[in-house]
């Protein structure tokens, strides 16, 4: 049971880093002018990760019930203190989840930037001139006081 349970967090790693990496993808894709295609593919493939760590994680609290310990969080550090390879695999784990953190808040702000440049852009484009134009939207010179 202790091998089965190393595997699947050995998987889990392995996982979050190609997680991780999809995330750099991404973040270098928010930076380019219009992201929309090279997006979609990294969304695809982040979805699909997520996925597959909730399976693993499913998956490692059932190894953990064998075992007689709980799931979660808890249940894998009482495992990991009984097991040394465990016990490293674990925190190289939970280095990399802290990595993708981290790359995932950089990506949410540059999201969120790129939303509020978006809206401020808008926001300007929609303003209505206080005068009548020279000429309206529809190339025709307005009469005084219409618009």
């Amino acid at each position: 049971m202790k091998d089965a349970l190393l595997a699947i967090v050995i998987d889990e790693y392995s996982t979050i880093e190609a997680f991780a990496s999809v995330l750099t993808l991404e973040q270098k894709a928010l930076t380019e002018v219009d992201p929309a295609e090279a997006l979609r593919p990294i969304v695809e493939k982040k979805t699909e990760l997520v996925g597959k760590l909730a399976t693993l994680e499913k998956t490692r609290d059932a190894q953990l019930a064998e075992m007689g310990l709980p799931g979660g969080w808890t249940g894998i550090e009482l495992a990991s203190d009984r097991d040394p390879k465990l016990a490293a695999q674990w925190s190289l784990l939970q280095q990399s989840v802290e990595r993708a953190r981290r790359s995932n808040k950089i990506n949410g702000v540059l999201i969120r930037t790129r939303m509020e440049y978006n809206q401020r852009a808008l926001d300007v484009l929609q303003v209505r001139p206080a005068k009548p134009a020279l000429y309206g939207p529809d190339g025709r010179v307005p009469t005084f006081g219409a618009y």
